[in-house]
């Protein structure tokens, strides 16, 4: 009775960056304004049990509708990076300019004979539920792949596969935190890093490390900060969001402290790894001396062979800890998609480092770095190290919010959260404040976009930041 009634509701996702205000939105940062988005906005939800003729005003919102959520959801935070993505997508279906640096998802083609596999298990009916743990070819592909590029030795039964990488994190750490536990965060780190670990019921443990320590975590700061309560330690080299690189003997450092402490596993987040600059090499923690029992490897195929849509990772580790991962997969996702698990054999098939096609992507990669970090070192008061792997730049750019930080016409910049609210607006740029990654001096600049379009967005960002209408910081 009800259809076409209603206006459209839009995706609940963005409702944690909106507000409704009369029948359209604002979309919000920190309680702050971004610009206006018009679309039909529902005044009321209501039950369906409302006929259709009974005026809207004689039911109050949601009168009929126990609005309780789980207590966990209060304390876990929207995803940033998430959120200016969507904002850039809506403001460019306004017909506004808006290029969008804030997700990290490659922006080449997947790979042609990776799409052909997929076809392939289209055409051939591999369109069925598989194991929960995923196709032994692919779990025994696997193997042999983390023995060749990274010295692990792992049997199919230790290998869970999963819809991305990040749900294989969230179920690593949901399989071995409990109510108490702490888990060790190095900041700068990915931002679903500190609220898996909330919503797990531990507690994170952020350690800061800064620009000048090339946003390494050093094994003097992590004695320092671990407990009787420390359970985890999550590393990711590669780096999102910094790039940073960690050094062989850097890791071995670090491992000397890991086993001073019983209780302590490691989550490798090795997702970039095939996204790294000479002279830096990638080193599995997992593959160091007494390491392989303590070690979670979490990796994937979305960033490297350019499939985020497929959806596809997996974990790697002791039998007991994979076992208890795969248990709670079984009760919500299963297995992850026939198809992109055929297509992730052909993936692993093109060889060591992932062959021809991401030896291409990664030169292209490279010279948008050097693009970038040319570009942002040329801007006064910014500070940054080139990346060593990843696809981001992370500049200290605290020069530009703070007190007496002001754009003309705009208004003071207090902080890394208006900065990048004031390049959105007026560069037309997208890029995501630091304190998502727990380091609030600086700003997300991902460079998975085309050199042309890349060097727009920098000259945009510098035409917005120069002397003549900005005023850095007192």
């Amino acid at each position: 009775a009800l259809a076409g009634r209603l206006p459209p509701v839009p995706d609940p996702t963005n409702f944690l960056m909106m507000q409704a205000a009369g029948g359209s939105l604002h979309t919000k940062h920190l309680g702050q304004p971004f610009t206006r988005v018009n679309c039909p906005v529902p005044q009321t939800v209501r039950s369906h049990r409302r006929l259709a003729s009974q005026p809207r005003a004689a039911t109050s919102m949601f009168s009929e509708v126990d609005l309780t959520l789980n207590p966990a959801v209060a304390s876990v935070k929207p995803s940033k990076t998430m959120a200016l993505t969507d904002l850039a997508t809506t403001m460019r279906e306004q017909g506004i300019d808006v290029i969008g640096l804030a997700a990290g998802e490659p922006d080449f083609d997947t790979p042609a004979v990776i799409v052909a596999a997929g076809i392939e298990a289209l055409q051939q009916g591999i369109t069925r539920y598989t194991p929960n743990t995923g196709t032994r070819a692919l779990r025994t592909a696997l193997c042999k792949k983390l023995k060749d590029d990274n010295g692990l030795e792992y049997t199919p039964d230790e290998i869970v596969l999963s819809n991305g990488a990040k749900q294989s994190i969230w179920q690593a750490v949901l399989a071995t935190c409990s109510p108490g536990d702490e888990v060790i965060i190095p900041a700068p780190y990915w931002v679903s890093y500190t609220e898996m670990a909330t919503l797990a019921g531990a507690t994170p443990v952020v350690i800061q490390t800064t620009p000048e320590e090339g946003f390494i975590l050093s094994a003097d700061k992590l004695r320092a900060a671990l407990t009787p309560k420390s359970r985890m330690l999550i590393l990711c080299t590669p780096s999102n969001p910094s790039g940073a690189v960690y050094t062989k003997a850097q890791l071995e450092a670090i491992a000397e402290v890991v086993r001073e402490h019983p209780r302590l596993l490691v989550l490798s987040d090795e997702i970039y790894e095939y996204i790294i600059y000479k002279p830096a090499q990638h080193h599995s923690f997992g593959g160091l001396p007494g390491m392989w029992g303590r070690t979670l490897t979490v990796n994937g195929f979305s960033k490297a062979y350019a499939m985020t849509g497929w959806r596809l990772g997996y974990l790697a580790g002791p039998h007991h800890f994979v076992k208890a991962a795969a248990i709670i997969q079984s009760q919500s996702t299963s297995g992850a998609s026939s198809i992109a698990q055929h297509a992730g054999l052909a993936a692993l098939a093109l060889g060591p480092g992932g062959g021809e096609p991401v030896h291409s992507m990664l030169q292209a990669y490279q010279e948008r770095r050097d693009m970038i970090v040319a570009k942002l070192r040329a801007i006064p008061g910014v500070k940054l190290a080139a990346p060593q792997g990843a696809f981001y730049v992370l500049p200290e750019m605290a020069a530009f919010f703070g007190p007496g930080a002001e754009a003309k016409g705009w208004g003071p910049v207090p902080d890394s959260d208006t900065f990048c609210r004031y390049l959105v607006e007026v560069a037309h740029v997208a890029v995501v404040p630091g304190d998502a990654f727990g380091c609030d001096a600086c700003v997300r600049i991902s460079y998975a976009a085309s050199l042309p379009t890349l060097t727009t967005a920098m000259d945009r960002i510098v035409a917005a930041l120069q002397p003549d209408v900005y005023t850095q910081r007192s």
